[in-house]
């Protein structure tokens, strides 16, 4: 799978130009990749690390000085309320946008019983993987999550298309060193969905 960051930098104009990560959480997401590669990149989150970098403020109350030449959300808008007026706020810092997120409400039968005996055989080696044990208890946590079939249409409202790429996910809470590929492998084989996706889109006009 093509890492995130791989994503973004594949659907970003060519460096130098500014970018405005929302979400970056307490590791600070993409922000030092991207000023690695020769963008002026801004990570926002309510805990955001320290630095010049980064603003520690939720991205709807954020005023930056100008328009950026894209935004980047990981794992971000299926959060966001209300997310019309979310995604409203972002078009108005840039006109790209790059979006990863996951399809919870995909996960079928097949692919939480193969997430949760991973994570029992991982465990079982000593490993503590990063995602829950059961589906079930992390649905039951997690009551208000939009849809992937909401954020896709939300975004559509507001920008074009640009790509649309479905990836394996669920390796991700496990964390096992041949997670990825024993997921891709059964995903490509139609075992069960992949639920993660990547969406690049163009604000569109006014």
């Amino acid at each position: 799978m093509a890492a995130f960051i791989d994503f973004v930098l594949n659907q970003l104009p060519p460096a130098p130009g500014r970018v405005l990560e929302i979400g970056c959480g307490r590791e600070g997401g993409l922000v030092e990749e991207l000023v690695a590669e020769g963008y002026d990149a801004i990570g926002v989150d309510p805990e955001a690390p320290e630095g010049e970098r980064f603003v520690q403020a939720r991205f709807q109350d954020y005023e930056p000085e100008g328009e950026f030449d894209a935004v980047v959300a990981g794992r971000v808008l299926h959060h966001v309320r209300p997310l019309g007026r979310g995604v409203e706020i972002l078009a108005r810092f840039a006109p790209l946008l790059l979006v990863d997120e996951f399809a919870w409400d995909l996960i079928d039968p097949a692919a939480q019983q193969w997430y949760e005996g991973q994570h029992r055989m991982l465990r079982a080696t000593g490993a503590e993987p990063p995602g829950p044990r059961s589906i079930d208890e992390w649905w039951s946590r997690h009551p208000d999550l939009h849809p992937h079939w909401l954020v896709l249409d939300t975004l559509r409202d507001v920008y074009s298309e640009r790509r649309l790429d479905w990836e394996p996910y669920l390796y991700r809470w496990l964390g096992g060193p041949s997670s990825e590929q024993l997921e891709r492998t059964l995903v490509e084989a139609g075992a069960f969905n992949a639920i993660g996706w990547h969406f690049a889109g163009v604000r569109r006009d006014r």
